[in-house]
Order: structure tokens, then sequence, then C-alpha cells
């Protein structure tokens, strides 16, 4: 069954909107004395390179999302938004526990599983649409990239971090 130009532009504007929410966690929380006090690990881009990079990778998650729904049966499309939207959620947490809490552990078991359900939305996505499963490839990277990044800090600022638990205890 063929579906409309106007259903594939509804679908390609849904799957835009989705991919795109996490990117409204930058209008919470952002970096304030907190983070520029933190010591920050070796290959730390500048931060004006975060912005670009996400809306980049954002698109691309769009991009990814319409052509496995282009391409995958009704019962896979379910299972795919489903885990789109869960590795989403878990995108959009990061920013406040990092940012919001200053909370770099917990913002890493987040990424620690934010991970696994990419690399599972991507597996879903490729299974119905090579092409989909391609276009995560980035995110994926970038990803291990920001653990590297957030594991740095955690690492880096230890002595840092267990004063701020034990003033929560």
């Amino acid at each position: 069954m063929s579906i409309t130009r106007l259903e594939k532009a509804k679908r390609l504007l849904g799957c835009t909107g989705l991919a795109f929410l996490p990117s409204l966690g930058g209008a919470v929380a952002r970096p304030g004395p907190w983070y520029r006090a933190l010591k920050k690990p070796p290959l730390q881009p500048p931060s004006w390179v975060f912005a670009p990079v996400w809306m980049l990778l954002y698109l691309t998650m769009a991009l990814a999302h319409y052509a496995f729904m282009s391409e995958a049966g009704e019962g896979r499309r379910r299972k795919g938004t489903l885990l789109q939207t869960a590795q989403l959620g878990l995108n959009a947490a990061w920013v406040p526990l990092f940012f919001g809490l200053e909370r770099p552990g917990l913002a890493m078991a987040d990424l620690a599983v934010l991970i696994a359900a990419a690399r599972a939305t991507q597996r879903e996505f490729g299974k119905a649409s090579p092409l989909a499963g391609k276009l995560l490839i980035p995110y994926l990277v970038w990803l291990c990239f920001a653990a590297y990044l957030n594991g740095g800090v955690c690492w880096l600022n230890r002595d840092r971090n267990r004063v701020k638990i034990a003033s929560l205890r």
C-alpha cells in the first residue's frame, strides 16, 4: 500500500519532532561555574562544537527514523519507535543529570544505558532499512566519545565528587 505525499510529510515531521525533543534539555540546564571549574579530559572540544554536532546528530536520527518507518512493517515500526523513544528519553535525561544536578556519575550511568539503547535502536532500524542503521552510526560514535568525556570528568574530579557525595549524607 502506497502512502500519500502528505502522509510522508507528516511522518517526516513526526520523526523530526521526536528526534529533536532532547535538545530542549539545553534550555533547562546549561554549563555554569560548577562545570567551568571542573578538570576536563584531554580531547575536550571547545564548547561551541557541541551545539552544531548535536543538531546534525538529531537530524540524522530523524532521517534514520523516517527511513526505518518507510521500510518497516507495522509490528517492527512499533518496536523501533519504542526503542527510539526510549533512547531519546535517556538522551534527554543526561543534560539535567550532568549540568542541572551536577552529578556526572549519575549522568555516566545514564549514558551507559543510553549507548545500549541506541545500539539496540540501530540494530532494529538496520533490520528494516540498512540506510537507517547506517545513519545512526555517527550518533553511536559520538555517544562513545561523550562517555569518554563524561568518564574523564568523573575520574579527574573524583575528590570533588567524594566531597559532594559526603555532603549529601
